[in-house]
């Protein structure tokens, strides 16, 4: 009997498995060509392959599917019913996966985090320009600054380097930190001296800020200028602000000197909003895109590394 011969055919295995897959396939192309050697070519298999496979099917669902005479193979009625739903299936699965192959792929978004007054003076009226360059690619901006790791969902980071950063992180360099003291244009003449080599008056009023307390001091030791001790207009204390971003706003609306890194500046510097009479040293830091590796040509980081380089 077949049952004795095969398998259990009322198994609970047989009424609710597939017969294995790659032995489906095998048994397709044996129906289709009704001819073991030629599956055999077309699989790149051997005629031995094929046949085992076949026997596999048969076993696994308890009855013959061809008829063996004379050498050669005959599909019956259970192998021509299998045979056609084994071939629509697999035509089915490559139609999907043709479909798949040609459909859009979603678009990682990917996280930006950049230092806050950085990223609102310099970064954010350019960032209109990266993405009429890239308007495929989806980055998210994001404001930080100081210690931060990639585990808290940022991919990338803009950071000046005034602190330790991540184990294993990978640094591009972007570029040097230029600083110097800046003003309202109409008040230079007030609070700068001097004709060929000019000065800060000590009258002139200083703001600072409390992210980078040492900004005067620093500027003038690179700058090679001796600061003398401020002396105020009025009685008040020199005027602290808690980032960049407030002191050059301070600047703008007239009420003292700023010290200035310049890509924070250079905007209302074009425009005539500000006026660096001094101009710009570098003090010795400077930016680096930072990232979990190396950026692979091609990729997203690569395509950010380089925009941002040719901008800067």
């Amino acid at each position: 009997m077949i049952a004795d011969q095969y398998s259990e055919p009322d198994s609970q295995n047989s009424r609710h498995s597939l017969p294995p897959l790659g032995a489906l396939r095998c048994f397709e192309a044996a129906a289709r060509l009704e001819n073991f050697s030629r599956a055999a070519d077309e699989l790149h298999l051997t005629h031995g392959a094929i046949s085992r496979a076949v026997r596999q099917v048969e076993v696994h669902l308890g009855l013959p599917l061809f008829e063996r005479r004379q050498r050669r193979v005959f599909l019956n009625d259970a192998g021509r019913l299998l045979f056609h739903a084994v071939r629509d299936g697999l035509e089915t699965i490559r139609q999907a996966a043709d479909a798949l192959r040609t459909h859009p792929r979603p678009t990682r978004r990917w996280v930006l985090s950049c230092e806050p007054t950085l990223l609102m003076r310099w970064l954010i009226p350019r960032w209109p320009a990266f993405q009429a360059r890239h308007p495929e690619l989806q980055i998210h901006l994001s404001a930080g600054g100081g210690p931060f790791t990639f585990d808290d969902g940022i991919d990338l980071a803009i950071r000046r380097d005034d602190f330790p950063w991540p184990a294993g992180t990978h640094a591009e360099p972007l570029f040097a930190e230029r600083v110097g003291p800046v003003c309202r244009p109409d008040q230079a003449a007030t609070w700068f001296s001097g004709t060929e080599t000019q000065a800060l008056r000590a009258d002139a009023p200083r703001l600072h800020t409390h992210t980078r307390p040492q900004a005067w001091s620093e500027w003038a030791r690179h700058a090679g200028q001796r600061l003398r001790p401020a002396r105020q207009p009025t009685a008040g204390h020199p005027q602290w602000f808690e980032h960049f971003y407030f002191s050059l706003q301070a600047a703008i609306a007239g009420l003292g000197v700023a010290i200035a890194p310049w890509h924070l500046a250079c905007d209302d510097l074009a425009s005539g909003v500000l006026s660096a009479p001094l101009g710009f040293v570098e003090d010795g830091s400077h930016y680096w895109l930072l990232s979990p590796g190396p950026a692979a040509v091609g990729t997203v980081p690569q395509q950010l590394l380089a925009w941002l380089r040719k901008i800067a």
